[in-house]
Parts: structure tokens; C-alpha cells; sequence
């Protein structure tokens, strides 16, 4: 019986991309796929949950001479963004669509497995799919539970994410940091409300908000060394009524993201100090929530990823790039401090819409190469 062609990839990943789910809500995602995996059924493979975290899925390949366990994983979770792409397997999810291509993600992981059902590998391989990459942390949220002990325990762990900006089945990757970690900024002034004529009777929460996102601007610019960068960014901010009343509070969410752990830790501690120096300054109460999570730094190993550099550079059948890193925050970054292990982009040719765009809309070209460019390098890790 071949592998999952062109077309029963296509397939699965429209399937997918109908029934697009939020974080630790993917039920319709996971019968989906626990149906899939479980036609696939062989002597050799086992499958079971996660009971903390329900809609996630292992599954157990025994090899033939095992010398490992190699471990790939796939994020299964949407985001709350209303489709506007007009395909005919458009969401028929309201306000929800797999704009992050991980319904790509999930159609290579299943085409890469279904290899396998096919040809017993030689080690031991864990196939992880994973809820709640988007928010939520669903890979520290497995690995607390527990999840890989005993033989779910891999020995290395890859993973993939699509990017739009790259042709339809390239695949790219860096030694080094590859993604940023990021951390959320959730933060409430709480002043006291007044009529807008009369200010010395209140205490402006909107001026210290202002102070603030003026303040943090400084936090790169003069803190993080220029050749290692970072980002803060206040996305969100809302305060007040109407015109004529002077707010009581204001709330502000937004996202501290950088390359190196160190430099997260450090910039979370400078904005810190500037919300309590503006609560300070302006006489109002802080509330401020800095959540990290499982969002380190996408860390690859050294040693693996110069193997997967050097496999896929010299098969002429793998159309591979180097990239530079990128901002992006992903939640293997976390998984990828517990196990050595990889992560590579997949291109899916779609320049002019990019992640979690409303419009994005991957092209199906890539799935048969990122599915083939994985079971190669993975049956080469078998033969080292």
C-alpha cells in the first residue's frame, strides 16, 4: 500500500481547515484525527490521551531494532480570526480559522506517520499532537503532566512551522535560535474617575497608561545589546468612557519577545520597574501580569540540526534554505529545553498574506514535500 498521495493530503487538509478549533477546544479536531490515526491501526502502534490535557493525541510506533525514540510534533489548534479567503473549504467554524496554517501542520504530521504505519521504522518514534500552541502553553501543559515518561520519553523531537513568505515546499531552517520567546504583558492602572473640568478632583489613569507605553519604548532601545534585539509591543489599550470624563482605570495587553531567555527575563524586570515607577509617579495602583508560559526561545540542538542542514542540503529532491531567525513566538520552544531536538520553516507560497492574516491561504504544493523531505531525513536518523 504507497504513502498519502498529492491528492489524500489535499484532502485531509480541507477537512481540517473546516473545523478550525481554539485552544483546548479542538474536540471535533481530535475525533477527526483519532478516527484517521485509528483506520491506520497496526500491531505495532498504540495510541492513547493525555487525561490533563483531553484533546491532545500520542501515538507509540515500536521499531524493529530500536536505538532511540524520535519524537515530531504538531500543533491542532485555530485562532479567533474570521476567514476571508472565499476557498470553498472555507471555516464553517464562525470567527474561527486555521490562519496559522496549522491545519498544514497537522496534514504533513499525518502524512509522516502514515509512512511509517506503513514501513516500520527502526527506532522508536512518538507522534505528538498538541492542543493550545497559540495561548495556553499546550506543550508545557503535557510535559507537566507527565506525558513523556517511559517509552513516550524522545530521545530527539522535531517540528515544523509553515511560513508564507517562502515557496510552496522549501523547507528552511538555522542552527542556533530560530524562533524569539515571548512573553505576555497584561497590565490595569486603577486611578480615580472625574468629571473632565474638574482634574484635581480625580486621577487620570489614561495619563499614566500614556506615561507607560511612552516609558517602555526605552526598554530596547536602551537595554537590549543592538546585535541580539527584541521587541516590546503594547497592542491593545483601553481606557475611559466619553470625552468629558477622566478615566479611572485603564488596561493595557501586549508582548515582550527576544532571542535569548536572558534577555526575556531581563526586559520583563524593566517593565516591571516602569509600571510600578509610573504607579509611583502618578499616584495610581498597578496590576500587572507578565505570563511567559511554555514560550522560550525555539532553541535547535547544534549537533542535530547541522545533521538535518547537511541531509537535506545534499538531496537534490529537497528544495532546502537557510534563514534568518525570526520573531515569531512558537511553544516548542519549551519542548525543545526538555529534549534535544529541531524545528524547521515549510514554505507554502503565500507572500502576500502572512500568519494569522484572515486571507491566508497556504498552497496545498507543499504538503507532499514536507512530508517526503521528513521521512527522509527521519529514516536517515534511524540509519545513524
Amino acid at each position: 500500500m504507497p504513502d498519502l498521495t498529492a491528492a489524500e493530503l489535499s484532502t485531509i487538509r480541507e477537512d481540517l481547515h473546516r473545523i478550525p478549533e481554539l485552544a483546548l477546544h479542538e474536540t471535533r479536531t481530535h475525533e477527526y484525527l483519532r478516527k484517521l490515526i485509528g483506520s491506520w491501526q497496526v500491531p505495532f502502534m498504540e495510541v492513547t490521551g493525555i487525561p490533563a490535557v483531553p484533546t491532545a493525541i500520542l501515538v507509540h510506533l515500536a521499531g524493529t531494532n530500536p536505538q532511540r525514540t524520535i519524537g515530531y510534533r504538531t500543533d491542532i489548534d485555530a485562532l479567533p480570526v474570521t476567514e476571508e479567503t472565499g476557498l470553498d473549504f472555507a471555516s464553517t467554524i464562525p470567527g474561527q480559522m486555521h490562519a496559522c496554517g496549522h491545519d498544514v501542520h497537522m496534514t504533513v504530521a499525518l502524512g509522516v506517520l502514515r509512512h511509517f504505519t506503513l514501513n516500520q521504522p527502526r527506532d522508536n518514534m512518538v507522534f505528538f499532537f498538541q492542543p493550545a500552541e497559540e495561548n495556553d502553553f499546550g506543550g508545557k501543559r503535557a510535559y507537566d503532566a507527565g506525558a513523556f515518561a517511559g517509552k513516550w520519553r524522545p530521545d530527539e523531537f522535531y517540528g515544523l512551522h509553515d511560513n508564507p513568505d517562502l515557496p510552496a515546499g522549501q523547507i528552511a531552517t538555522r542552527l542556533g535560535t530560530l524562533f524569539a520567546g515571548t512573553t505576555e504583558i497584561h497590565l490595569t492602572f486603577t486611578g480615580v474617575s472625574g468629571h473632565a473640568a474638574f482634574p484635581h478632583q480625580a486621577n487620570d489613569a489614561l495619563v499614566a497608561a500614556a506615561a507607560f507605553v511612552m516609558q517602555v519604548q526605552t526598554v530596547v532601545s536602551r537595554n537590549v545589546d543592538p546585535v541580539r534585539g527584541g521587541v516590546v509591543t503594547i497592542g491593545d489599550l483601553h481606557a475611559g468612557t466619553i470625552g468629558n470624563v477622566i478615566a479611572g482605570s485603564a488596561h493595557l495587553d501586549g508582548t515582550i519577545r527576544a532571542f535569548r531567555q536572558v534577555d526575556i527575563e531581563m526586559m520583563q524586570k524593566r517593565v516591571r520597574a516602569i509600571a510600578d515607577g509610573v504607579g509611583a509617579t502618578y499616584g495610581v495602583q498597578v496590576d500587572l501580569n507578565l505570563i511567559q508560559g511554555g514560550y522560550m526561545p525555539v532553541e535547535n540542538d547544534p549537533q542535530l540540526t547541522a545533521d538535518l542542514i547537511a541531509f537535506m542540503r545534499q538531496d537534490a529532491t529537497i528544495d532546502f534554505a537557510d534563514i534568518a531567525p525570526a520573531m515569531t513566538g512558537e511553544d516548542f520552544g519549551f519542548l525543545l529545553q526538555k529534549f534535544p531536538g529541531t524545528m524547521v520553516w515549510l514554505g507554502v507560497g503565500d507572500p502576500g498574506h502572512p500568519l494569522h492574516s484572515s486571507k491566508m491561504s497556504p498552497d496545498e504544493a507543499a504538503l507532499l514535500p514536507g512530508v517526503s523531505g521528513f521521512v527522509k531525513f527521519l529514516t536517515h536518523r534511524m540509519a545513524e
